[in-house]
C-alpha cells in the first residue's frame, strides 16, 4: 500500500505518514487504531517505544 493510499484511508496527509514512519511523529490514538485496522496488526505495533 502506498503512503498516499494509507493517508487517505486513515484521514491524514502523506507527510504525516512519512513522519510516523521515520519516528518524527507519534500518531494520535485514533490514527493509530485506523492504521492497525488497515494492516490487521495489534495497536501496539503502530507505536515505537524507544
Amino acid at each position: 500500500m502506498s503512503q498516499q493510499t494509507l493517508a487517505e484511508k486513515v484521514g491524514v496527509t502523506r507527510q504525516t505518514i512519512i513522519a510516523i514512519e521515520k519516528d518524527r511523529y507519534s500518531p494520535s490514538l485514533e490514527v493509530a487504531f485506523k492504521i492497525s485496522n488497515e494492516f490487521g496488526i495489534p495497536l501496539e505495533a503502530v507505536f515505537n517505544y524507544n
